[in-house]
């Protein structure tokens, strides 16, 4: 956005006598606490929705009840601004996060900071660290029971898979799409196959809730509908891409299918490479190698329906699973309905709600999904049980993208795993992020430092001694923690009283293996600067110049 254009947003935000539900003042003048900006997002978020506005602002540099630009220096870095953004989106539901966090020089020559916030989705209410926030005028506080159901009602007012195709017929699906159906749905329901036989078509299609009194729904033409009947669902889009890459990335294969979704499946299985995975499973203490699919078929199965039953068709894409060497990436259109793993997993029931509820029942009646809790469950129990990392979900950008692993990616998480059968799914998906290289929010790093799981301070963190021991980590550990000050001092003093003195280069030298291998170069030359320091106000120690070639002798 230009200088001209946020400067006439501006203007027209400064006109107005006094705050509103989305609109925001903050001097700011030097910082702004990360939690009570998260805050701020989150309700700012759901009025947006509630008012039906583009977008909501959050303003710093400006007087909150004159309108005076004051000026901010808050964050005075972009890569520091970027950081914020993942740093919210790390915290809500959903990922959400600002459209942008935008600089302007004003007309008085002061620098105003304009976040610029989107609505909460239809049907999603914004939580921030799980607490969902509003307005009322200008205070801030928790988002009424009222305001939550408004949004949440949203999606139950616009199902639109259970929407009527007033010109389809039985005529535009496809026979053997509806005997495959029956064959589903006749499995599932072992105890009415004969009624379900003496059924007829429309009969048998009211009774599994694909049409609705006879009438084609969307949902009939998604699971049944004929290849050249997708046009009836305009401009949503019913297909399925399949994508082959090499390790070089490079596209080698691809096929791409449309309805009837519950044939496409099949063929969609039936092109993955489900090959042979030979590995030493540590959890059956044996030297013998053991041969496993590379992917359980429950979890691509799962993972592959799933997508077809959350898309956002509204939304016009396709739904893609990209196949790797040792990977599969499944991703769909639209935001996480429950907004966050996390809550998948620590939750028994099922969800309240689906975006595509009258397509999520229909699947669940041919078997074809379990509920979202419970499949996506399961599909972490298998994976669990293989010791391969756990499925990686990716809920950025108005997406949900699901990475499943077909090997060991590190052989001491599969100890861990191994040695810890009492672990609860959301600490080992924690443990997974950690092995991943992701970063874990302050509430999920004290979780597992209360249960004695990890070591180390935020930003560098590691396993904790007892499961270091117990999986053979112990070298690693050690690694990662390092020797204690004190021992680092009493190793540099004995090296003084030997060489009657030291460069601060040969200081460094000593003392850079035992420091912990988990701090980077400049932490680890603030340690040693910090020690050296300690030492002289002790008067143990002193020197006779400065820098790299300063001489440091006992005293």
């Amino acid at each position: 956005m230009t200088a001209e254009k946020l400067t006439s947003i501006l203007d027209s935000l400064l006109s107005l006598p006094a705050e509103t539900e989305v609109v925001e003042f903050k001097r700011a003048e030097r910082n702004f606490d990360d939690r009570d900006l998260g805050q701020y997002f989150s309700a700012l978020s759901n009025e947006a929705n509630l008012k039906e506005k583009d977008c909501a602002w959050l303003i710093f540099g400006i007087e909150n009840k004159s309108h005076e630009v004051v000026g901010s220096q808050y964050k005075n870095s972009r890569p520091a601004l970027d950081a914020i953004k993942k740093k919210i989106a790390d915290q809500t539901t959903g990922r959400h996060t600002f459209v942008e966090i935008y600089e302007l020089l004003y007309r008085n020559g002061k620098r105003v900071v304009m976040f610029q916030i989107p609505p909460a989705p239809q049907g999603i209410p914004i939580a921030f660290q799980d607490h969902y926030y509003g307005r009322d005028g200008e205070s801030l506080q928790g988002l009424a029971i009222e305001k939550i159901e408004r949004i949440r009602y949203q999606v139950k007012l616009k199902d639109w898979s259970a929407g009527i195709i007033e010109n389809a017929s039985l005529e535009d699906l496809d026979p053997a799409a509806i005997a495959k159906a029956r064959e589903l749905y006749t499995k599932a329901h072992e105890e009415k196959t004969d009624e379900i036989a003496s059924w007829d078509d429309i009969t048998f299609l009211n009774k599994a809730r694909i049409t609705i009194r006879g009438k084609i729904t969307n949902t009939a033409i998604v699971l049944l509908g004929k290849e050249e009947s997708e046009h009836l669902i305009s401009p949503a889009v019913a297909k399925i891409k399949w994508i082959l890459r090499g390790q070089d990335n490079i596209e080698r294969d691809y096929m791409i299918v449309s309805c009837p979704f519950v044939l496409a499946v099949d063929r969609i299985y039936n092109k993955i490479r489900n090959l042979k995975y030979r590995y030493i499973n540590p959890e059956h203490k044996t030297l013998f190698p053991e041969e496993i699919d590379t992917y359980e078929p429950y979890v691509i199965r799962e993972a592959l329906n799933n997508a077809i039953a959350h898309q956002d068709y509204t939304l016009g894409g396709q739904i893609n699973v990209v196949e790797y060497d040792d990977k599969l990436v499944f991703s769909n259109k639209g935001s996480f309905i429950p907004g966050n793993i996390e809550r998948v997993l620590i939750s028994d029931a099922p969800e309240e709600q689906y975006r595509n509820q009258f397509l999520a029942t229909a699947m669940v009646g041919l078997k074809m999904v379990d509920t979202i809790g419970s499949g996506i469950r399961k599909m972490y129990y298998y994976q669990r049980q293989r010791l391969f990392p756990l499925p990686d979900y990716d809920l950025s950008n108005n997406r949900v993208e699901v990475t499943i692993t077909g090997k060991i990616l590190d052989m001491n998480y599969a100890n861990i795993l191994a040695q810890n059968t009492d672990l609860s799914l959301l600490d080992i998906e924690l443990l997974n992020r950690l092995q991943l290289g992701k970063t874990l929010s302050d509430e999920e790093i004290t979780r597992l430092r209360n249960k004695h799981l990890i070591e180390g301070r935020k930003p560098k963190v590691y396993i904790a001694k007892h499961i270091a021991q117990k999986v053979g980590q112990k070298i690693e550990y050690s690694g990662h923690k390092g020797l204690g000050n004190k021992r680092c001092e009493e190793f540099l003093l004995t090296a003084l009283r030997d060489h009657k003195s030291l460069s601060r280069k040969e200081i460094d030298e000593l003392l850079w293996p035992l420091l912990p291998d988990l701090l980077n170069e400049k932490q680890k030359k603030d340690k040693i600067t910090n020690m050296l320091i300690k030492l002289r106000k002790l008067e143990k120690i002193s020197n006779k110049s400065k820098g790299p070639n300063s001489d440091w002798f006992i005293n």
